[in-house]
C-alpha cells in the first residue's frame, strides 16, 4: 500500500499507552483513527489526549471498521491468539505485543491463519530487536567480530514494586520465564544465529512476594537452554531488585566477547558523596528502551506501507514461546525438559 497507514488500537493500559503516543505522535506515515478499550477512562484519554474520535468498547467493532488498515494489540496476553487471528480475517494488518501465546498450539493456530493471508503483514513485540545497542552487537557478531558465538548469559531484572500489582497478574502472565524472560529468549537466539532449543532446565524462589506462591509462579528465576548445534544460554529473571531495572546480555565467542547494558545506567552521571560513588539506574524498562519501543512502532508501520514481510517472524515468536513453557514446565516439575 502507499500513503498514510491508518491504524486502530487495542489495549490502553500501561504499555498501550506508550504505544498510542508513537502512532498518534512520533511515527511517521500513519494516522491514528481508532481505539478500543473495555474501559470508559481510557477510551476518553484516547480522545482528550491523543484526539482520537472513533473509540469502541468492543473489539469486533473495531474490526469491522473499514477505514482501519492495521491494528495494533496491546492486550493481556491471554487474548493474543485469537485476536491476531480474527484481526486477520477482518483483512487487517496485526502488530501484537509479546508473547505471541502461552500454548503452542494456539502458536501454531496463528501461524497457520497468518499463512491463509500472505498479504497481510504480522509482528510480535521483540522490542530488543530494535535497540540501538542490541542491533550494534547482532550486526558486529554477525560481521565475524568474535569468532563463532557458542553462549549468551542474560537477565532482565524489575525494580520490586510493593504495590503487588504483577502479584494480581500473574495467574494470566504465563509465568516468569515466558512474561519476562521470553525478551531474552529471543535475543540469545537472534545473536546466535536461531538454533533450535533441544532441552532446557529451570529453577526458581520465592525471595519476596508470597502471594506468587498460590499460582505456582516465581519472583526469581535461573534457567539453561541448550540448542541443537551445541550453542547454550543462560537466562535470570528477577522481579525483586531494589535499585532499578536493568537488561544485562553478554556473549561468548571463540574470538572474544560482547555486552550490552552491563550497569544499567540512566546516562553517564556518576555521583560522589557521602555514601560512595554511584549513578542512576533506569527506573522501568521503558526508560530504558523507550527509543527501541518508537523504532519497533515506525518498523511495522513501514513494513505494512511497503509491503515488506517483517524479518521477525511468527515462526521467530513461536520459538520463544516454545522454549519459554518449557522452562515453566522445567520450574513446575523440577527436571530438565526435552524439546
Amino acid at each position: 500500500m502507499s500513503g498514510i497507514v491508518k491504524v486502530g488500537i487495542a489495549g490502553l493500559g500501561r504499555m498501550g499507552r506508550h504505544h498510542a503516543e508513537n502512532l498518534a505522535f512520533r511515527v511517521r506515515g500513519v494516522d491514528l483513527v481508532a481505539a478500543c478499550s473495555p474501559l470508559e477512562a481510557e477510551r476518553d484519554w484516547a480522545h482528550d489526549s491523543l484526539g482520537v474520535r472513533r473509540r469502541y468498547a468492543d473489539y469486533a467493532d473495531l474490526l469491522a471498521d473499514r477505514d482501519v488498515d492495521a491494528v495494533f494489540l496491546i492486550t493481556p496476553s491471554s487474548l493474543h491468539p485469537a485476536q491476531i487471528i480474527a484481526a486477520l480475517r477482518a483483512g487487517k494488518h496485526v502488530f501484537c505485543e509479546k508473547p505471541l501465546s502461552m500454548a503452542l498450539e494456539e502458536c501454531e493456530a496463528v501461524e497457520a491463519e497468518a499463512a491463509r493471508h500472505p498479504d497481510l503483514r504480522v509482528m510480535i513485540g521483540f522490542v530488543r530487536r530494535f535497540d540501538a545497542s542490541y542491533q550494534d552487537a547482532q550486526q558486529r557478531i554477525a560481521g565475524g567480530a568474535i569468532g563463532r558465538p557458542f553462549l549468551v548469559r542474560s537477565e532482565t531484572c524489575d525494580q520490586n514494586d510493593p504495590s503487588g500489582f504483577f502479584v494480581r497478574f500473574a495467574p494470566t502472565s504465563g509465568g516468569i520465564f515466558v512474561d519476562m524472560s521470553v525478551h531474552d529468549i529471543d535475543v540469545a537466539r537472534w545473536l546466535l544465529g536461531s538454533p533450535r532449543a533441544t532441552r532446557v532446565f529451570a529453577t526458581g524462589t520465592v525471595a519476596v512476594h508470597d502471594g506468587l506462591k498460590a499460582c505456582g509462579d516465581v519472583d526469581n528465576g535461573v534457567a539453561i537452554c541448550e540448542f541443537a548445534d551445541g550453542r547454550m544460554a543462560c537466562f535470570y529473571a528477577s522481579r525483586t531488585m531494589a535499585h532499578g531495572h536493568e537488561t544485562v546480555t553478554e556473549i561468548v565467542g571463540t574470538g572474544g566477547r560482547l555486552t550490552v547494558g552491563r550497569d544499567g545506567r540512566l546516562n553517564q552521571v556518576e555521583i560522589a558523596d557521602a555514601h560512595g560513588i554511584r549513578t542512576l539506574t533506569t527506573p522501568t524498562f521503558y526508560e530504558r528502551f523507550a527509543d527501541a519501543f518508537l523504532r519497533e512502532d515506525s518498523y511495522f508501520i513501514d513494513s505494512v506501507r511497503d509491503g515488506v514481510t517483517p524479518s521477525l517472524t511468527l515462526a521467530d515468536a513461536k520459538e520463544a514461546t516454545r522454549i519459554g513453557i518449557a522452562l515453566r514446565q522445567s520450574l513446575e516439575e523440577r527436571r530438565m525438559v526435552e524439546l
